[in-house]
């Protein structure tokens, strides 16, 4: 059964477990997915409202974008633990002679890469959602404020999350242009990231 088809209990129960699947690698989607969600509610008791009927149309997009991208992260859950599941597999190889050892190390080094992309993809798609859930949240139901703030708590938990794995990812990879790119990527995402976060809960203490 994949980890996105398992009961929220079920889930956490798993998280809890011994074994290192799911991990923070699949929370950070999950968090992405709580995320577009949220949103999607905001979006949703903003339509049909006379007073928001200004914002009717650009809620309608919100909404729509927002449900593809809770799709994509739901998606992710799983794609996340698949890349470290190929880490694991590469080191298990054998590496009794030298052409082993260099098969082995080739693998490892390609399996390393897929796990830091995938969080990087993580990291790049909730990104593209934090202005999103900034306009829906401003020019949406100011009863549901509150609700927004937490989707934008939990896209920056997503992103944040999702660059720590790909930092640690990066520290095994002989590819220094990778490393290098990805690396500068991390550091932009961050900050945005966090300056989304400041900058919207600043506005909301001002409209509660």
């Amino acid at each position: 059964m994949r980890l996105q088809d398992l009961t929220l209990k079920q889930f956490l129960e798993k998280t809890a477990g011994k074994e290192p699947l799911p991990g923070g690698g699949s929370s950070s989607a999950l968090n992405g997915a709580i995320a577009a969600a949220l949103t999607e509610m905001m979006a949703n008791l903003t339509i049909g409202k006379k007073n928001y009927a200004d914002a009717e149309a650009m809620m309608k997009q919100n909404l729509h974008k927002a449900s593809d991208l809770r799709m994509r992260f739901i998606e992710d859950i799983d794609r996340d633990s698949d890349a470290y599941n190929l880490v694991i597999s590469a080191y298990k190889l054998p590496k009794e002679t030298e052409e082993e050892k260099e098969y082995r190390t080739g693998k490892i080094q390609e399996a390393t890469k897929i796990a830091s992309l995938v969080p990087m993809e993580v990291a790049e798609r909730a990104s593209g959602m934090l202005g999103i859930i900034a306009e829906t949240v401003k020019s949406g139901n100011k009863n549901a404020v509150t609700d927004g703030c937490v989707a934008m708590l939990a896209c920056r938990t997503a992103i944040l999350g999702a660059l720590l794995n790909v930092r640690i990812n990066l520290r095994g990879i002989r590819d220094d242009k990778f490393v290098s790119e990805l690396s500068l990527k991390c550091d932009l995402l961050e900050k945005e990231a966090i300056n989304s976060e400041r900058e919207l809960f600043e506005w909301a203490k001002n409209e509660i």
